[in-house]
């Protein structure tokens, strides 16, 4: 195990620490730090929206987690703190309310690429002091805001949501793939990027676990599988009913649209693929572990277990470490089948 010195500042001086957790679910949930301090180190300190960086050792140049303090506990000798990062001020604005702009034939994102919307989305709300687009580029392919105009008030997650949902590279015709936005962290900033999920059968390999060298221990979540699926054509319709799934796994529906299918038949053969794709990724892992502190989401390892069930490539969806000034411990959640157009629109439901 590496020998590594945990870090806690607030705003930007250390504090001391008794314990502390990081979670980073990726697929834009908000990552969270939990950390418990002596009262003594916090008199009369106001920690309110304060921020909170997260070095895993000294010598980092840039903090694992960057976040803001949202919630408070303090007894006669503790104060547990809770921050969030920028994802969860883009999900509530800092409040308790979900952050949200109204979009009108005057005030819109018409004619604007993915990327320069999503710029945009986030300056209208006042948010572009907390996440910075230095770095977002644009989506791959890239696409306009101008064919489908979004109108009325939204979050600033759900624009951005609907923005990646029609931005699909079909670059490799076997293999579409979605863009996905995440945060990266420049050493002074939460920088919010662009790119593409990664096709982890050609991607680099980031990282190699095997159970007997760092796979401590190997866990199995069993996702929704959608049941029925409705498919919505060019003018027509199909659905497709999995009966004896439905007894096993529950009823569970899903719509989607693929505007190319010009026939029911047509319609019900794609919702039948997308069933398909679902269940093949019906599980999502979690290992423990103590190597791949910096993977970063979206990153590619492989695992070699000698059992054909687990063993290949995967892409990393986040991670949770708990730690204390003196060790830690960490898991990798991850997911093992190449992203597909069908898997995609499957994990919107989920």
């Amino acid at each position: 195990m590496l020998e590594l010195t945990p870090k806690i500042f607030i705003d930007g001086i250390e504090v001391d620490f008794i314990n502390a957790g990081l979670s980073q679910q990726g697929t834009l949930k908000a990552g969270q730090l939990d950390f418990t301090m002596p009262t003594a180190t916090g008199v009369g300190m106001n920690f309110w929206n304060r921020e909170v960086t997260f070095y895993m050792n000294t010598s980092d140049a840039v903090p694992l987690f960057r976040g803001w303090i949202k919630r408070v506990k303090e007894n006669y000798n503790q104060i547990q703190i809770h921050a969030e990062d920028a994802i969860g001020y883009l999900i509530k604005g800092g409040e308790a309310e979900t952050a949200k702009i109204a979009l009108d034939d005057i005030n819109n994102l018409d004619g604007l690429t993915g990327g320069a919307a999503i710029i945009k989305a986030i300056e209208l709300s006042k948010l572009d002091n907390k996440i910075k687009t230095d770095y977002l580029g644009d989506t791959n392919p890239i696409i306009s805001t101008s064919k489908n105009p979004l109108r009325g008030t939204s979050t600033v997650l759900d624009i951005i949501k609907t923005i990646l949902s029609v931005a699909v590279n079909t670059d490799t015709l076997d293999l579409p793939r979605p863009n996905i936005a995440k945060l990266i962290d420049d050493g002074t900033n939460s920088q919010l990027v662009l790119e593409l999920e990664a096709d982890v059968d050609n991607s680099v390999i980031s990282h190699t676990y095997n159970e007997y060298d760092n796979i401590t221990n190997l866990n199995i979540i069993n996702r929704k599988v959608p049941t029925v699926i409705i498919v919505n054509g060019n003018g027509v319709k199909g659905t497709f009913t999995h009966e004896s799934a439905m007894d096993a796994l529950d009823r569970s529906y899903l719509e989607v649209n693929n505007k190319n299918l010009l026939s029911p038949a047509a319609c019900k053969s794609f919702a039948q693929e997308i069933f398909k794709a679902n269940l093949k990724i019906q599980y999502e892992y979690t290992f423990d572990t103590f190597e791949g502190i910096y993977l970063p989401e979206n990153s590619v390892i492989r695992i070699v277990t000698g059992e054909d069930e687990y063993d290949g490539n995967y892409r990393v969806l986040g991670k949770n470490i708990s730690f204390s000034p003196s060790s830690y411990k960490m898991s990798v959640l991850i997911n093992r089948k190449p992203p597909t157009l069908a898997e995609y629109i499957g994990s919107r439901d989920n």
